[in-house]
């Protein structure tokens, strides 16, 4: 008899600059490409941890937080802007060929606000083998201390 389970991996930082990120409808931050090809997770849980500024937000209140996967490991789903390799600034379009938006929503100044999306759930359940995120705050104010995290899970039987 075999039982299924849900092996997950120890929780890793993405490495992305939210920290100061500036309001804009458009223009946000990168993470840096992670590679599913070695560790072959059946999904990952992405963890978004954004603080608020202590400053009257305005806008949509909101941070928006998108993937960009590819199947070939080359070439990525992007906007007008080529998806790159590593953290830097990114521009999205409206619409965006990106998948998402995932919004979490900020009501509240000097708040940390937390959101937690599969990114399987965002190619119809299959894994690419790789993405990346894009993060773009449109608060009002720039973002206070803010980060990501990734948890890998493996599903087994045994």
């Amino acid at each position: 008899m075999t039982t299924d389970k849900i092996a997950y991996s120890a929780s890793t930082a993405l490495t992305i600059t939210l920290t100061a990120l500036a309001s804009s409808a458009t223009v946000g931050r990168q993470a840096t490409v992670v590679d599913n090809s070695v560790n072959l997770y059946d999904d990952v849980l992405v963890t978004l941890d954004v603080t608020t500024s202590a400053s009257a937000l305005a806008n949509d209140l909101a941070v928006y937080v998108y993937v960009s996967g590819s199947e070939d490991g080359t070439n990525f789903t992007q906007d007008d802007g080529v998806m790159g390799a590593s953290d830097a600034a990114y521009t999205v379009n409206n619409p965006s060929n990106l998948a998402g938006p995932v919004a979490i929503y900020c009501p509240t100044s000097s708040k940390v606000y937390n959101k937690i999306f599969s990114v399987a759930q965002m190619f119809a359940g299959v894994m690419p083998r790789k993405w990346t995120i894009v993060v773009v705050n449109y608060t009002g104010q720039n973002l206070g201390t803010s980060s990501a995290t990734m948890t890998g899970i493996t599903y087994t039987n045994s």
